[in-house]
């Protein structure tokens, strides 16, 4: 067993099928299949249940998976460290929370960009479980998070700091929205921590159970707020402007509950390559020392 055959054979169980295996790795069906046999001889076991729509992994198969994506994921990681020479270029996958994007990280992406144009950035947007779950599974190198997180294999630094504010329809008090008979939360999909806030923030003041509305976009959820649907929990930086506006009002909450901490994650077995480590400079979220400690606490 080799880790070429287990790049096969990953390719496999990923794609569901051979044919489709040997498209995606440029190369013959018969060559996988020849790859495949040999493996399952080798082990004693089978790996694939052959079947007319494809394959589907055995028991033995489940087994070895994640193996064999760790091995693939290792060797890719072991060239990526080989070819950095300490010049910041090529790929750079960060994840990020939409409001943090779009409030705190436009200045430092264009400084970003103007300094290190050889790097190719991509920022995907999510909520903070999907972002957890990309770094995890390496997808993301890092990612602006809502803490609190914890995970063993997490580094975190906090690199901002929000105040959240509830977010009502112009002329309402917190004591009318309450009594609202029909009480709506407009939210973002499950997974986003502001989301599970504010269903804890409604519960401490005695409307445990609300009617959840969810929206894709923050502008969708600031709309139907204005028009008086429902009400939201968001930064206060984030909805100043609307405020001022006076398309919504702005009910300030005790610390406790209003402050949320923006976190920098990343694995700790993760490579620090010279395009991530310049990217957190320009972020000003240090970088192993600071995380460490603070994954430690």
């Amino acid at each position: 067993m080799d880790a070429a055959d287990l790049r096969v054979f990953e390719a496999v169980a990923r794609l569901n099928g051979m044919g489709k295996a040997a498209a995606a790795l440029n190369t013959v069906q018969s060559n996988v299949t020849a790859r495949i046999r040999a493996l399952e001889d080798e082990l004693g076991v089978a790996l694939f249940e052959r079947h007319s729509r494809g394959v589907t992994l055995t028991q033995a198969g489940r087994r070895l998976l994640p193996y064999a994506a760790e091995v693939a994921d290792l060797i890719a990681r072991a060239r990526r460290a080989v070819l950095d020479d300490g010049t910041p270029r090529g790929p750079l996958v960060i994840g990020s929370l939409e409001t943090t994007a779009g409030l705190r990280l436009p200045p430092i992406l264009t400084r970003f960009a103007q300094r290190w144009p050889e790097v190719d950035l991509t920022l995907r947007t999510g909520t903070t479980a999907e972002s957890l779950a990309g770094v995890l599974d390496r997808t993301l190198e890092g990612a602006f998070v809502a803490g609190p997180v914890t995970h063993p294999d997490l580094l975190q630094t906090v690199v901002f700091r929000e105040e959240l504010v509830l977010v009502s329809a112009p002329g309402l008090t917190v004591s009318e929205l309450l009594q609202a008979r029909d009480l709506k939360a407009m939210v973002l999909r499950a997974g986003c921590s502001y989301r599970a806030r504010l269903e804890a923030v409604l519960a401490a003041r005695g409307r445990p159970t609300v009617r959840l509305v969810e929206f894709g976009s923050l502008d969708a959820i600031l709309g139907c707020v204005a028009a008086g649907i429902g009400v939201t929990l968001l930064p206060r930086a984030v909805v100043q402007a609307a405020a001022t506006a006076s398309r919504v009002a702005l009910h300030a909450l005790p610390p406790r509950e209003a402050m949320v901490e923006t976190l920098f994650v990343r694995r700790g077995d993760g490579l620090m390559t010279s395009a991530l480590a310049v990217f957190l400079d320009c972020a000003g979220a240090p970088q192993a020392g600071s995380a460490t400690a603070l994954a430690a606490e």
